[in-house]
Protein backbone atom coordinates (compact mmCIF):
# COMPACT_ATOMS: atom_id res chain seq x y z
CA UNK A 1 0.00 0.00 0.00
CA UNK A 2 1.07 3.55 -0.67
CA UNK A 3 1.94 5.60 2.43
CA UNK A 4 -0.85 7.89 3.59
CA UNK A 5 -0.92 11.50 4.72
CA UNK A 6 -3.30 13.82 6.57
CA UNK A 7 -2.96 17.61 6.66
CA UNK A 8 -4.84 19.56 9.34
CA UNK A 9 -5.04 23.29 8.61
CA UNK A 10 -5.69 26.30 10.83
CA UNK A 11 -5.75 29.97 9.94
CA UNK A 12 -6.02 32.10 6.85
CA UNK A 13 -6.54 31.43 3.14
CA UNK A 14 -2.79 31.52 2.64
CA UNK A 15 -2.44 28.61 5.09
CA UNK A 16 -5.16 26.75 3.20
CA UNK A 17 -3.22 27.25 -0.04
CA UNK A 18 0.04 26.18 1.63
CA UNK A 19 -1.74 22.96 2.65
CA UNK A 20 -2.84 22.47 -0.96
CA UNK A 21 0.78 22.81 -2.02
CA UNK A 22 1.98 20.34 0.62
CA UNK A 23 -0.71 17.85 -0.42
CA UNK A 24 0.40 18.10 -4.04
CA UNK A 25 4.04 17.56 -3.13
CA UNK A 26 3.25 14.52 -1.00
CA UNK A 27 1.08 12.97 -3.70
CA UNK A 28 3.83 13.61 -6.24
CA UNK A 29 6.11 11.66 -3.87
CA UNK A 30 3.71 8.69 -3.83
CA UNK A 31 1.54 9.39 -0.79
CA UNK A 32 -2.25 9.04 -0.72
CA UNK A 33 -4.58 11.15 1.40
CA UNK A 34 -6.61 9.82 4.32
CA UNK A 35 -9.14 11.57 6.59
CA UNK A 36 -8.13 9.48 9.62
CA UNK A 37 -5.04 10.28 11.70
CA UNK A 38 -5.00 6.65 12.85
CA UNK A 39 -4.41 5.52 9.25
CA UNK A 40 -1.86 8.21 8.39
CA UNK A 41 1.84 7.54 8.01
CA UNK A 42 2.50 11.28 8.16
CA UNK A 43 0.39 13.96 9.82
CA UNK A 44 1.04 17.62 9.00
CA UNK A 45 -0.37 20.21 11.42
CA UNK A 46 -0.33 23.49 9.49
CA UNK A 47 -0.49 26.13 12.19
CA UNK A 48 -1.55 29.75 12.63
CA UNK A 49 -0.04 32.19 15.13
CA UNK A 50 -2.16 35.30 14.52
CA UNK A 51 -4.04 34.68 17.78
CA UNK A 52 -2.89 32.98 20.97
CA UNK A 53 -5.86 30.62 20.86
CA UNK A 54 -4.63 29.25 17.51
CA UNK A 55 -1.34 28.27 19.16
CA UNK A 56 -3.20 26.67 22.06
CA UNK A 57 -5.01 24.42 19.55
CA UNK A 58 -1.64 23.13 18.36
CA UNK A 59 -0.57 22.07 21.84
CA UNK A 60 -3.97 20.46 22.43
CA UNK A 61 -3.58 18.46 19.23
CA UNK A 62 -0.06 17.39 20.13
CA UNK A 63 -1.38 16.18 23.46
CA UNK A 64 -4.01 14.10 21.65
CA UNK A 65 -1.30 12.54 19.51
CA UNK A 66 0.68 11.65 22.62
CA UNK A 67 -2.41 9.86 23.97
CA UNK A 68 -2.80 8.09 20.61
CA UNK A 69 0.75 6.81 20.85
CA UNK A 70 0.27 5.65 24.43
CA UNK A 71 -2.99 3.82 23.66
CA UNK A 72 -2.22 2.39 20.21
CA UNK A 73 1.51 1.99 20.55
CA UNK A 74 2.12 3.97 17.40
CA UNK A 75 1.46 7.30 15.75
CA UNK A 76 2.19 8.95 12.41
CA UNK A 77 5.30 10.97 11.73
CA UNK A 78 4.27 14.42 12.95
CA UNK A 79 5.20 17.57 11.03
CA UNK A 80 4.39 20.94 12.59
CA UNK A 81 4.27 23.45 9.74
CA UNK A 82 3.15 27.03 9.21
CA UNK A 83 3.48 30.18 11.24
CA UNK A 84 3.93 28.66 14.72
CA UNK A 85 6.69 26.46 13.30
CA UNK A 86 8.40 29.50 11.77
CA UNK A 87 7.89 31.52 14.95
CA UNK A 88 9.10 28.94 17.48
CA UNK A 89 11.53 26.76 15.53
CA UNK A 90 13.42 24.26 17.66
CA UNK A 91 11.81 25.71 20.82
CA UNK A 92 8.73 23.66 19.95
CA UNK A 93 10.59 20.53 21.06
CA UNK A 94 11.16 22.01 24.51
CA UNK A 95 7.53 23.10 24.83
CA UNK A 96 6.30 19.57 24.14
CA UNK A 97 9.25 17.58 25.54
CA UNK A 98 9.99 16.53 21.97
CA UNK A 99 7.72 13.50 22.23
CA UNK A 100 5.26 14.12 19.40
CA UNK A 101 7.09 16.23 16.79
CA UNK A 102 9.42 14.79 14.18
CA UNK A 103 9.73 17.76 11.81
CA UNK A 104 9.35 21.52 12.26
CA UNK A 105 8.68 23.02 8.84
CA UNK A 106 8.69 26.82 8.44
CA UNK A 107 6.52 28.82 6.06
CA UNK A 108 9.34 29.23 3.54
CA UNK A 109 10.34 25.56 3.44
CA UNK A 110 7.18 23.93 2.08
CA UNK A 111 9.08 22.46 -0.89
CA UNK A 112 11.28 20.50 1.54
CA UNK A 113 8.36 18.49 2.97
CA UNK A 114 8.74 15.26 0.92
CA UNK A 115 12.49 15.06 1.56
CA UNK A 116 12.04 15.72 5.28
CA UNK A 117 9.22 13.18 5.44
CA UNK A 118 11.53 10.53 3.98
CA UNK A 119 14.27 11.43 6.47
CA UNK A 120 11.96 11.54 9.47
CA UNK A 121 11.78 8.42 11.59
CA UNK A 122 10.61 7.93 15.13
CA UNK A 123 13.74 5.80 15.56
CA UNK A 124 15.90 8.78 14.69
CA UNK A 125 17.51 10.56 17.62
CA UNK A 126 17.49 14.01 15.98
CA UNK A 127 14.23 15.66 14.76
CA UNK A 128 14.41 17.93 11.71
CA UNK A 129 14.04 21.72 11.82
CA UNK A 130 13.68 23.65 8.55
CA UNK A 131 12.79 27.29 9.09
CA UNK A 132 15.43 29.22 7.15
CA UNK A 133 13.78 31.60 4.67
CA UNK A 134 14.56 31.82 0.98
CA UNK A 135 14.00 34.55 -1.58
CA UNK A 136 12.35 32.50 -4.33
CA UNK A 137 8.53 32.68 -4.10
CA UNK A 138 7.86 30.53 -7.17
CA UNK A 139 6.22 27.11 -6.93
CA UNK A 140 6.05 24.28 -9.50
CA UNK A 141 3.00 24.78 -11.72
CA UNK A 142 0.27 22.17 -11.39
CA UNK A 143 1.63 20.50 -8.26
CA UNK A 144 -0.82 21.95 -5.71
CA UNK A 145 -3.76 19.63 -5.03
CA UNK A 146 -6.59 22.13 -4.89
CA UNK A 147 -9.13 21.24 -2.21
CA UNK A 148 -11.99 23.36 -3.56
CA UNK A 149 -13.80 22.33 -6.75
CA UNK A 150 -14.89 25.87 -7.63
CA UNK A 151 -12.26 28.34 -6.42
CA UNK A 152 -8.50 28.47 -6.73
CA UNK A 153 -6.14 30.31 -4.40
CA UNK A 154 -3.22 32.00 -6.15
CA UNK A 155 -0.50 33.67 -4.09
CA UNK A 156 0.87 36.88 -5.63
CA UNK A 157 2.86 38.27 -2.66
CA UNK A 158 4.64 36.50 0.17
CA UNK A 159 5.64 38.37 3.33
CA UNK A 160 4.99 41.90 4.58
CA UNK A 161 7.01 45.07 5.24
CA UNK A 162 4.42 47.08 7.18
CA UNK A 163 5.10 45.87 10.75
CA UNK A 164 1.74 46.77 12.28
CA UNK A 165 2.28 46.74 16.02
CA UNK A 166 0.04 43.75 16.72
CA UNK A 167 1.05 41.55 13.78
CA UNK A 168 3.52 38.66 13.76
CA UNK A 169 3.35 38.11 9.98
CA UNK A 170 6.63 39.93 9.12
CA UNK A 171 8.37 37.47 11.46
CA UNK A 172 6.54 34.33 10.32
CA UNK A 173 6.31 35.12 6.59
CA UNK A 174 9.34 37.34 6.12
CA UNK A 175 9.86 40.47 4.06
CA UNK A 176 7.62 41.27 1.10
CA UNK A 177 8.42 39.33 -2.07
CA UNK A 178 6.49 39.58 -5.35
CA UNK A 179 5.85 36.80 -7.83
CA UNK A 180 6.40 37.52 -11.51
CA UNK A 181 3.18 38.41 -13.39
CA UNK A 182 3.71 35.62 -15.91
CA UNK A 183 4.01 33.01 -13.14
CA UNK A 184 0.76 34.27 -11.61
CA UNK A 185 -1.11 34.29 -14.93
CA UNK A 186 0.18 30.81 -15.82
CA UNK A 187 -1.18 29.51 -12.52
CA UNK A 188 -4.54 31.19 -13.13
CA UNK A 189 -4.77 29.54 -16.57
CA UNK A 190 -3.86 26.17 -15.04
CA UNK A 191 -6.59 26.63 -12.41
CA UNK A 192 -9.19 27.51 -15.05
CA UNK A 193 -8.14 24.53 -17.17
CA UNK A 194 -8.75 22.31 -14.13
CA UNK A 195 -12.34 23.59 -13.88
CA UNK A 196 -12.04 26.38 -11.31
CA UNK A 197 -14.21 29.42 -12.00
CA UNK A 198 -13.31 31.74 -9.13
CA UNK A 199 -9.77 33.00 -8.57
CA UNK A 200 -8.67 34.26 -5.14
CA UNK A 201 -5.51 36.38 -5.32
CA UNK A 202 -3.63 36.21 -2.01
CA UNK A 203 -1.07 38.39 -0.30
CA UNK A 204 -0.44 39.84 3.15
CA UNK A 205 -1.10 43.24 1.55
CA UNK A 206 -2.43 42.05 -1.76
CA UNK A 207 -2.97 45.48 -3.31
CA UNK A 208 0.66 46.46 -2.72
CA UNK A 209 1.55 44.16 -5.61
CA UNK A 210 4.11 45.51 -8.06
CA UNK A 211 6.09 43.52 -10.59
CA UNK A 212 9.73 43.42 -9.62
CA UNK A 213 10.61 43.73 -13.32
CA UNK A 214 8.26 46.59 -14.17
CA UNK A 215 7.20 49.01 -11.38
CA UNK A 216 4.30 50.27 -13.53
CA UNK A 217 2.75 46.79 -13.41
CA UNK A 218 0.67 47.25 -10.25
CA UNK A 219 -2.23 45.35 -8.68
CA UNK A 220 -4.84 47.06 -10.85
CA UNK A 221 -2.97 46.00 -13.97
CA UNK A 222 -2.71 42.45 -12.65
CA UNK A 223 -6.48 42.41 -12.08
CA UNK A 224 -6.95 43.51 -15.70
CA UNK A 225 -4.74 40.66 -16.91
CA UNK A 226 -6.51 38.02 -14.81
CA UNK A 227 -9.90 39.38 -15.89
CA UNK A 228 -8.88 38.91 -19.54
CA UNK A 229 -8.16 35.18 -19.17
CA UNK A 230 -10.96 33.12 -20.78
CA UNK A 231 -12.87 31.05 -18.25
CA UNK A 232 -12.26 33.31 -15.24
CA UNK A 233 -15.80 33.99 -14.03
CA UNK A 234 -15.01 35.66 -10.71
CA UNK A 235 -12.01 37.28 -9.05
CA UNK A 236 -11.64 37.95 -5.34
CA UNK A 237 -8.59 39.13 -3.41
CA UNK A 238 -7.41 39.28 0.20
CA UNK A 239 -6.42 41.28 2.00
CA UNK A 240 -5.98 44.82 0.75
CA UNK A 241 -4.74 47.66 2.94
CA UNK A 242 -6.77 50.89 3.03
CA UNK A 243 -3.57 52.86 2.42
CA UNK A 244 -3.09 51.26 -1.01
CA UNK A 245 -6.72 51.39 -2.14
CA UNK A 246 -6.61 54.32 -4.55
CA UNK A 247 -8.64 55.53 -7.51
CA UNK A 248 -7.06 53.07 -9.99
CA UNK A 249 -8.00 50.07 -7.88
CA UNK A 250 -11.50 51.40 -7.23
CA UNK A 251 -11.98 51.86 -10.99
CA UNK A 252 -10.73 48.33 -11.63
CA UNK A 253 -13.21 46.85 -9.14
CA UNK A 254 -15.97 48.91 -10.74
CA UNK A 255 -15.16 48.24 -14.39
CA UNK A 256 -13.76 44.71 -14.60
CA UNK A 257 -16.60 42.26 -15.12
CA UNK A 258 -15.11 39.30 -13.27
CA UNK A 259 -13.95 41.26 -10.19
CA UNK A 260 -16.46 40.72 -7.39
CA UNK A 261 -18.15 43.80 -5.96
CA UNK A 262 -16.95 42.99 -2.48
CA UNK A 263 -13.88 44.35 -0.72
CA UNK A 264 -12.47 42.95 2.51
CA UNK A 265 -10.94 46.11 3.96
CA UNK A 266 -9.36 45.62 7.41
CA UNK A 267 -9.74 48.68 9.64
CA UNK A 268 -8.77 47.10 13.04
CA UNK A 269 -10.17 49.98 15.14
CA UNK A 270 -12.53 52.93 14.84
CA UNK A 271 -10.27 55.16 16.93
CA UNK A 272 -7.56 57.25 15.28
CA UNK A 273 -5.55 57.18 18.52
CA UNK A 274 -5.61 53.37 18.62
CA UNK A 275 -4.84 53.14 14.90
CA UNK A 276 -1.78 55.30 15.47
CA UNK A 277 -0.64 53.03 18.32
CA UNK A 278 -1.23 50.05 16.00
CA UNK A 279 0.99 51.67 13.34
CA UNK A 280 -1.77 51.23 10.77
CA UNK A 281 -0.86 54.44 8.85
CA UNK A 282 -4.46 55.45 8.28
CA UNK A 283 -6.90 57.35 10.48
CA UNK A 284 -10.59 56.90 11.13
CA UNK A 285 -11.23 59.82 8.81
CA UNK A 286 -9.06 58.32 6.06
CA UNK A 287 -10.98 55.07 6.27
CA UNK A 288 -14.42 56.68 6.18
CA UNK A 289 -13.35 58.82 3.22
CA UNK A 290 -12.24 55.67 1.40
CA UNK A 291 -15.55 53.94 2.17
CA UNK A 292 -17.38 56.96 0.73
CA UNK A 293 -15.21 56.86 -2.42
CA UNK A 294 -15.89 53.16 -2.90
CA UNK A 295 -19.63 53.52 -2.48
CA UNK A 296 -19.86 56.54 -4.75
CA UNK A 297 -18.01 54.67 -7.50
CA UNK A 298 -19.65 51.25 -6.88
CA UNK A 299 -23.07 51.74 -5.22
CA UNK A 300 -23.64 47.98 -4.83
CA UNK A 301 -20.23 47.24 -3.26
CA UNK A 302 -20.19 45.29 0.01
CA UNK A 303 -17.49 45.77 2.61
CA UNK A 304 -16.15 43.42 5.26
CA UNK A 305 -13.40 44.03 7.77
CA UNK A 306 -11.17 42.87 10.64
CA UNK A 307 -11.44 44.45 14.08
CA UNK A 308 -9.37 44.13 17.27
CA UNK A 309 -10.74 45.15 20.66
CA UNK A 310 -8.75 45.71 23.83
CA UNK A 311 -5.53 46.85 22.16
CA UNK A 312 -3.09 48.35 24.71
CA UNK A 313 -4.30 51.81 25.70
CA UNK A 314 -7.79 51.41 24.23
CA UNK A 315 -10.16 53.45 26.41
CA UNK A 316 -13.92 53.15 26.65
CA UNK A 317 -14.18 56.21 24.38
CA UNK A 318 -11.87 54.52 21.85
CA UNK A 319 -14.06 51.43 21.87
CA UNK A 320 -17.19 53.55 21.43
CA UNK A 321 -15.56 54.98 18.30
CA UNK A 322 -15.20 51.43 17.01
CA UNK A 323 -18.90 50.89 17.63
CA UNK A 324 -19.84 54.14 15.91
CA UNK A 325 -17.67 53.37 12.87
CA UNK A 326 -19.28 49.93 12.65
CA UNK A 327 -22.74 51.53 12.68
CA UNK A 328 -21.75 54.07 10.05
CA UNK A 329 -20.08 51.69 7.60
CA UNK A 330 -22.53 48.77 8.06
CA UNK A 331 -20.11 46.00 7.18
CA UNK A 332 -21.51 42.92 5.45
CA UNK A 333 -19.33 40.77 7.72
CA UNK A 334 -16.56 41.16 10.27
CA UNK A 335 -13.77 39.09 11.77
CA UNK A 336 -13.36 40.44 15.31
CA UNK A 337 -10.82 39.44 17.94
CA UNK A 338 -9.70 40.23 21.45
CA UNK A 339 -6.13 41.52 21.44
CA UNK A 340 -3.55 39.01 22.58
CA UNK A 341 0.19 39.56 22.87
CA UNK A 342 2.09 38.09 19.94
CA UNK A 343 5.81 37.40 20.25
CA UNK A 344 8.23 39.33 18.03
CA UNK A 345 5.78 42.26 17.60
CA UNK A 346 6.40 45.89 18.51
CA UNK A 347 3.31 45.87 20.74
CA UNK A 348 4.77 43.00 22.77
CA UNK A 349 8.05 44.85 23.05
CA UNK A 350 6.85 48.41 23.68
CA UNK A 351 3.28 48.35 25.03
CA UNK A 352 1.67 47.03 28.20
CA UNK A 353 -1.43 44.87 27.76
CA UNK A 354 -3.46 47.35 29.77
CA UNK A 355 -7.06 46.27 29.13
CA UNK A 356 -8.31 43.61 31.53
CA UNK A 357 -9.39 40.31 29.96
CA UNK A 358 -12.89 40.65 31.40
CA UNK A 359 -13.25 44.07 29.78
CA UNK A 360 -12.00 42.71 26.45
CA UNK A 361 -14.67 40.04 26.62
CA UNK A 362 -17.39 42.60 27.41
CA UNK A 363 -16.31 44.72 24.45
CA UNK A 364 -16.07 41.88 21.94
CA UNK A 365 -19.52 40.59 22.92
CA UNK A 366 -21.02 44.06 22.41
CA UNK A 367 -19.27 44.56 19.07
CA UNK A 368 -20.27 41.14 17.76
CA UNK A 369 -23.90 41.66 18.81
CA UNK A 370 -23.96 44.98 16.93
CA UNK A 371 -22.41 43.43 13.83
CA UNK A 372 -24.83 40.50 13.94
CA UNK A 373 -27.77 42.93 14.04
CA UNK A 374 -26.35 44.89 11.08
CA UNK A 375 -25.89 41.70 9.05
CA UNK A 376 -29.43 40.60 9.85
CA UNK A 377 -30.85 43.90 8.58
CA UNK A 378 -28.69 43.85 5.43
CA UNK A 379 -29.87 40.34 4.65
CA UNK A 380 -33.51 41.22 5.33
CA UNK A 381 -33.17 43.98 2.72
CA UNK A 382 -32.35 41.25 0.17
CA UNK A 383 -35.68 39.41 0.64
CA UNK A 384 -37.63 39.54 -2.61
CA UNK A 385 -34.56 40.23 -4.74
CA UNK A 386 -33.12 37.86 -7.32
CA UNK A 387 -29.36 37.36 -7.01
CA UNK A 388 -26.75 35.52 -9.05
CA UNK A 389 -25.04 32.79 -7.06
CA UNK A 390 -21.96 30.73 -7.88
CA UNK A 391 -22.76 27.35 -6.32
CA UNK A 392 -19.75 26.07 -4.38
CA UNK A 393 -20.97 23.38 -1.97
CA UNK A 394 -23.77 21.35 -0.49
CA UNK A 395 -25.30 23.22 2.45
CA UNK A 396 -23.72 22.26 5.76
CA UNK A 397 -27.16 22.06 7.39
CA UNK A 398 -29.19 20.15 4.80
CA UNK A 399 -27.91 17.70 2.21
CA UNK A 400 -30.87 18.58 -0.03
CA UNK A 401 -29.73 22.22 -0.26
CA UNK A 402 -26.93 23.88 -2.16
CA UNK A 403 -24.85 26.81 -0.98
CA UNK A 404 -23.08 29.56 -2.87
CA UNK A 405 -22.12 33.20 -2.78
CA UNK A 406 -23.18 36.35 -4.52
CA UNK A 407 -20.65 38.72 -6.04
CA UNK A 408 -21.02 40.68 -2.79
CA UNK A 409 -20.00 37.55 -0.83
CA UNK A 410 -23.39 36.84 0.78
CA UNK A 411 -23.96 33.13 1.45
CA UNK A 412 -27.15 31.89 -0.24
CA UNK A 413 -28.78 28.50 0.44
CA UNK A 414 -31.46 26.94 -1.76
CA UNK A 415 -32.81 23.50 -2.76
CA UNK A 416 -30.91 21.85 -5.59
CA UNK A 417 -28.90 18.92 -6.90
CA UNK A 418 -25.28 18.33 -5.89
CA UNK A 419 -24.24 17.97 -9.53
CA UNK A 420 -24.82 21.70 -9.99
CA UNK A 421 -21.77 22.66 -7.90
CA UNK A 422 -19.66 24.98 -10.02
CA UNK A 423 -22.64 26.43 -11.91
CA UNK A 424 -24.33 29.80 -11.60
CA UNK A 425 -27.95 30.08 -10.45
CA UNK A 426 -30.47 32.91 -10.28
CA UNK A 427 -31.97 32.70 -6.81
CA UNK A 428 -34.99 34.56 -5.47
CA UNK A 429 -34.35 35.35 -1.78
CA UNK A 430 -37.23 34.26 0.48
CA UNK A 431 -35.81 34.39 3.99
CA UNK A 432 -32.90 36.01 5.85
CA UNK A 433 -30.72 35.33 8.86
CA UNK A 434 -27.62 37.06 10.28
CA UNK A 435 -25.13 34.82 8.46
CA UNK A 436 -26.88 33.78 5.24
CA UNK A 437 -30.09 33.95 3.23
CA UNK A 438 -32.40 31.25 1.79
CA UNK A 439 -34.25 31.18 -1.51
CA UNK A 440 -35.36 29.27 -4.58
CA UNK A 441 -33.53 29.02 -7.89
CA UNK A 442 -35.43 30.26 -10.95
CA UNK A 443 -33.59 27.84 -13.22
CA UNK A 444 -33.96 24.76 -11.03
CA UNK A 445 -37.05 22.57 -10.73
CA UNK A 446 -37.75 22.44 -6.99
CA UNK A 447 -39.44 19.19 -5.99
Amino acid sequence: MAPRYLIETAGCQMNVHDSERMAGLLEQAGYESTPDAGDADILVVNTCSIRERAEDKLYTRLGELRVMEEEAGSRPIVVVAGCVAQQEGAALFKNTNGHVIDVVLGTQQVKMLPALAIQASRLSAVPSVAIDPWDDVSFPLGVARRSDPVRAYVTIIEGCNDHCAFCVVPHTRGAERMRLPQDILDEVREAVDSGRKEIHLLGQIVNHYQSREDPSYDFSRLLEAVNAIPGVARIRFASPHPRHTGSRLIAAIRDLEAVCKHVHLPVQSGSTAVLKAMRRRHSREDYLRLVDNLRQAIPNVTLSTDMIVGFPGETEDDFNETLSLTREVRFSSMFSFKYSIRPHTTAARDLRDSVEEEEKTTRIVELQALQRDIQNHLHEDMVGATVEVLIDAVSRRRRTELSGRTSGNTVVNFPGREDRIGEFAQVNVKRAGPYSVWGEAHDELVE
